[in-house]
């Protein structure tokens, strides 16, 4: 009996090791260092984040960042050479790609917040943005209740979605609120006359605004409904890819690289039509390049 019960605990034994190892062989550095590729998320319509150009390529402030990653993983895993592959991803699917391992890591515009943080582990906070509506420059809508009787795009698996989903309901607004699968169906849909507005982070809309063919003939319109920060997406659980994540947006930071980033990509002409968004650092961002905070949205 007790050598039974001594071979049971040698089995659980080398069944939990055996467990052990895999965790740690999958490791997102481990996976890189291994497989000597590394699969960055990008977004096709979150501009100035992740986009594409007119060439079809990614491109964009959260993009650039991830590059920086990137390159500090390799030489932080002393790789001679290191495949970087990309991956479009939407808002419905960003998160499960990441979690079963088809992409490594997401720069985007993801809004960091609570229920998101019980699936995937964000690095420091490197945006703030607060919902607004996108409508055609002659259209009357400056705010929420002004849509009653109207339609109003959001696209799918958003922050924003549930939050105005909630707001119309709580205020009995009657307001027809439909999905789209991504920014740039939803910003379609009320070029074609087929929504009255497009309810989205403010700095998406700007950004999607500037990128059409005729910008003057939409305006952002509204005061913030809330203010969220972004963050960049990395797995569950893993604290040394973390601390190279933050290190590089510690380091871009300090260096001054960071604001000459934003400059570039918010403040300055930009793919693929040479619009400048200019859209000044908000004081919640300045003052998170102090404190470097993680913190999700309340």
């Amino acid at each position: 009996m007790l050598k039974n019960l001594r071979l049971t605990f040698l089995y659980f034994a080398i069944v939990l090791g055996l467990f052990a190892g895999v965790a740690q062989a999958d490791s997102t550095l481990d996976k890189i260092k291994s497989s000597g590729t590394i699969t960055l998320a990008y977004r096709e319509s979150s501009v100035p984040f992740s986009y594409l150009d007119d060439k079809g390529k990614p491109t964009g402030f959260g993009w650039e960042i991830c590059n920086m990653i990137a390159n500090k993983a390799k030489t932080q895993l002393g790789l001679k050479s290191l495949d970087i592959k990309t991956q479009a991803v939407t808002s419905q699917n960003r998160i499960p790609l990441l979690q079963n391992g088809t992409v490594d890591i997401e720069c985007g515009s993801t809004t960091n917040n609570k229920t998101r943080g019980e699936q995937v582990q964000f690095a420091t906070n490197y945006f703030y943005t607060g919902t607004r509506f996108l409508v055609k420059s002659s259209s009357p809508v400056k705010s929420l209740p002004d849509l009653k009787g109207k339609t109003l795009v959001i696209t799918t698996g958003t922050t924003n979605y549930e939050i105005v989903r909630n707001l119309i309901a709580e205020k009995n607004l009657g307001i027809n609120l439909i999905g789209a699968k991504d920014h740039n169906d939803a910003f379609l849909m009320v070029a074609e006359g087929k929504a009255d507005a497009f309810g989205m982070d403010d700095i998406l809309l700007y950004g999607l605004k500037a990128a059409a063919k005729n910008p003057q003939d939409f305006k952002v319109v509204g005061e913030a409904i809330q203010v969220e920060p972004y963050g960049i997406m990395i797995r569950k659980n893993d604290p040394e890819f973390q601390k190279l994540v933050n290190g590089v947006l510690a380091d871009i930071i300090k260096s001054g690289t960071f604001t000459k980033l934003y400059t570039k990509w918010f403040m300055s002409p930009i793919p693929p039509n040479g619009i400048a968004l200019k859209a000044p650092m908000s004081k919640d961002l300045k003052a998170n390049l102090t404190a470097l905070s993680d913190k999700p949205a309340n």
